[in-house]
């Protein structure tokens, strides 16, 4: 946002420097990130002065050139060689002294010299108006009024504008602050602070008068909710022309371009109070004024000449034949004013946030208007800033006011209330301050105080503080204006230390994302906001079941999202589409969920593998990752958290093609496996992916905060191997599964080393060689005891499973 210093100094009289005021603004929360320089003519007429010329005579080496001798008001006359045809003795010319920088029709800067032109010595120029910038005609020189003194700058002459401009990054809560009157709001309570009373000086309406009622344009509102205030006034008998320097000046200061008297008057009231305005060319409106919403699929075409395709939703300002104007947003290119406009109806309103967000973003159109519209502007000074426009435009463009100000407002936007707590104030802040310091600010801030007590204030707060509506938010208010660097700190340290438990989940995720991170595993992080349609590509997500945003930014992040896979699978394509297809990913995230019962959210930990083990080598063949690689990963992290004594079951979601869950009863800890190609290919993935959601909630829960120390066995393990010819539907967790069952105590582990399918193997076969590895903490294993196990567990498998001892 660009704030004109001058424009400014009209609301509040200061002498300040800019770099006083912009520190004074950047403390009160309104960061000025750079402080421009504006002039209405580029150089600003430095060193032009009025000149008289005293002489001219033809030069003796040059028909076109004159050799003249100019007052300059120094008492020692120059002579200065011109090429002007127009030039003669007794003229007052503006002439360029030596040193000075013009700039030429592309800008760039030269500098005036002491030179001689056909041997004769010109001890500066005379200039024709190009060359000053004050206009495009090189006929001849400029010939200024004869009662002009010479030595008289030129800037005073030609009222040269010379500007400071604040680039302030104004933070989207502040509303309020959009516009050089909300700006100089906020400067007087600081300075007010500073010990600095001045007043702020508001453009008086009292001359608004109606000269005749013969222009009347009734106005209709059939969306009340969307637009709650809605003003206007016709003016007649206009002269639509350019608009006066002091008024185009003040635009152009803040980089807006100057269009006609009528327009520029709208943008300077929307840039002076923050309050948007619309001119309609009133003989352009058939009937009445409705304000309403059109049917899905209604054609418009804006003032860029663009036709826009209207949503149901669309708040639009319409006449008894069809619409004239987005409101709030844009115009239409068959109502605006023209050059041959002469009366017109001048709107101010107040439009639903929310509403012109949405239309907005729905268009791709972004306005001053939209802009202010959409953070919501003061509803109390619609009618007054329609005055304040219609006094310029008679000022600027002539023509009478010809009805009365209709102004619907059935429903009043109502002002906050508040509690303010002193002791609240002095926990927030870390320091007291005094009550009535408190109450100055307050005051200062157009926030009045209803009641007062010993432990606190009543307050109301206006209601175009749309970002103050709570306790804490008075206090940051109170904060910001007393100044933060004026809250003073102990030069004492305190400090505790509390007994933080192991199991905290920040501390749990740093343990899992260093084991990743040594495994190759790079953490990613992606938005929470995600496109609503993603859960089409589940049966397991339901639509009902969305968390939407009323004002969502785009239709790509109008969503918070229900699985953590569909994040990752962009990212996976964004990578691949760059060539770095061998990924390792993770993330920490949660999602978020929709229920009759209410909200939900939950928090997972999703791993992703996809493409090669590890870089091309000459030392190694390629080999691409596959599942067991990945269930060595996924294993990894349950035995890190030493999470024991699961169970695996077919996985339940339908993302995978194919895929293991693992869990304790009836809480599922994690599910993971490869996924559905039909999935991958929305995202243009044509490799295989493996995703892991591991429910981060369920494993916080099944952690234990006690060490558990287990004394290192002093007798020997011992191992035996098995190799089973099975079944084809025979898998390894069955063979698992009846091993436990058949020795609880003294088999410490199994291992599946070896599988075999293909030749010398009856059809319908394969074989597995199995590792069992048995110990007793207590004494050494006989060769007896350990045969007696072996052959249980030969014998349940043969029973149980069919399988022959190869």
């Amino acid at each position: 946002m660009k704030i004109s210093y001058n424009w400014l100094k009209q609301f509040i009289k200061i002498d300040w420097n800019s770099e006083e005021t912009s520190a004074l603004l950047t403390d009160l929360g309104l960061e000025v990130e750079m402080v421009d320089k504006y002039q209405s003519i580029k150089g600003g007429l430095e060193g032009i002065v009025v000149g008289h010329v005293l002489t001219c005579i033809p030069h003796p080496d040059a028909d076109r050139l004159k050799i003249t001798t100019v007052d300059l008001g120094t008492g020692t006359p120059l002579q200065i060689v011109c090429g002007a045809a127009n030039v003669d003795a007794g003229q007052k010319v503006p002439v360029a002294t030596i040193g000075t920088v013009l700039y030429d029709k592309e800008g760039v800067a030269f500098t005036i010299k002491k030179g001689k032109i056909r041997g004769q010595e010109s001890h500066g120029m005379i200039c024709a108006e190009d060359e000053l910038g004050l206009g495009t005609s090189h006929d001849g020189i400029m010939i200024l009024d004869n009662s002009l003194i010479p030595g008289t700058k030129a800037s005073e002459v030609f009222k040269v504008e010379n500007d400071e401009v604040f680039e302030i990054g104004l933070t989207p809560n502040r509303a309020d602050a959009m516009s050089h009157l909300g700006t100089a709001r906020d400067l007087r309570a600081g300075l007010l602070q500073s010990g600095i009373n001045v007043e702020l000086i508001t453009p008086s309406v009292s001359n608004f008068r109606v000269d005749m009622r013969t222009l009347k344009i009734d106005t209709i509102i059939e969306e009340t909710l969307l637009a709650p205030r809605y003003c206007g006034v016709t003016i007649s008998g206009i002269t639509v022309k350019p608009s006066p320097n002091w008024l185009q000046d003040r635009l152009k200061a803040i980089g807006i371009n100057p269009k006609n008297n009528i327009v520029d008057v709208t943008n300077y009231v929307l840039h002076e109070l923050g309050q948007p305005l619309h001119a309609f060319d009133a003989s352009k409106i058939n009937g009445k004024i409705i304000v309403k919403t059109l049917e899905a699929g209604t054609k418009f075409t804006t003032l860029d000449d663009v036709e826009r395709t209207l949503h149901e939703e669309d708040l639009m300002i319409c006449d008894e034949k069809g619409p004239l104007c987005i409101a709030g947003i844009f115009g239409g290119k068959n109502s605006g004013v023209s050059d041959s406009t002469t009366s017109i109806f001048l709107e101010s309103a107040y439009f639903n946030p929310v509403s012109i967000r949405k239309t907005a973003k729905r268009h791709q159109l972004n306005t001053d208007a939209s802009f202010r519209f959409e953070r919501g502007i003061d509803p109390t000074i619609t009618a007054y800033a329609l005055k304040r426009a219609a006094l310029l435009i008679q000022e600027v463009a002539g023509g009478e006011i010809t009805s009365d100000v209709s102004d619907v407002y059935q429903k009043k936007i109502e002002d906050f209330s508040v509690f303010l707590n002193f002791a609240n104030v002095a926990k927030i802040i870390g320091q007291e301050i005094p009550k009535d310091t408190i109450k100055q600010i307050l005051v200062s801030l157009e926030i009045k105080v209803s009641s007062v007590s010993e432990s606190g204030l009543g307050l109301i707060i206006p209601s175009y503080r749309v970002d103050v509506q709570r306790e804490i938010d008075v206090i940051e208010e109170i904060l910001r204006v007393y100044g933060y660097n004026n809250i003073s700190f102990s030069k004492k340290l305190n400090a505790t230390v509390s007994n933080s438990p192991r199991n905290e989940d920040y501390k749990l995720q740093n343990i899992i994302a260093t084991q990743l991170n040594s495994q190759g595993f790079n953490e990613m992080m992606a938005n929470s906001l995600t496109t609503a349609s993603y859960v089409q590509l589940s049966e397991m997500l339901k639509e009902e079941y969305n968390v939407t945003m009323l004002n969502p930014l785009s239709n790509d992040l109008a969503t918070l999202r229900q699985s953590l896979l569909f994040s990752g699978l962009e990212a996976i394509s964004y990578n691949i589409n760059r060539k770095n297809s061998d990924l390792k990913l993770f993330e920490f995230g949660k999602t978020y969920h929709k229920f009759l019962s209410g909200f939900e959210e939950h928090k997972h930990l999703t791993l992703f593998l996809t493409g090669n083990r590890n870089q091309e080598n000459w030392t190694s063949t390629q080999k691409t990752s596959d599942f067991f690689l990945f269930k060595g990963y996924v294993d990894a992290i349950l035995a890190r958290f030493g999470i024991q004594k699961t169970q695996n079951s077919p996985v339940t979601s339908d993302v995978f093609s194919e895929g293991i869950a693992i869990g304790t009863g009836h809480n599922a800890i994690v599910e993971f496996g490869v996924v559905k190609k039909s999935i991958l290919k929305h995202f243009g993935i044509k490799q295989e992916v493996f995703y892991a959601d591991f429910n981060w909630d369920v494993i916080i829960k099944m952690i234990s905060n006690k060490i558990k120390f287990v004394e290192i066995p002093k007798y020997p393990e011992v191992r035996r191997d098995l190799a089973l010819l099975i079944d084809q539907s025979v898998t390894y967790d069955n063979i698992y599964a009846i091993a436990r069952k058949t020795e609880k105590t003294l088999l410490k582990g199994i291992n599946l080393f070896d599988v075999y399918e293909g030749k010398n193997l009856p059809e319908g076969k394969k074989s597995y060689a199995l590792s069992f590895i048995i110990q007793d903490n207590t004494k050494t294993l006989t060769d007896a005891q350990i045969d007696k196990i072996m052959g249980k567990l030969q014998n349940n498998f043969e029973t149980e499973l069919g399988a022959i001892l190869r």
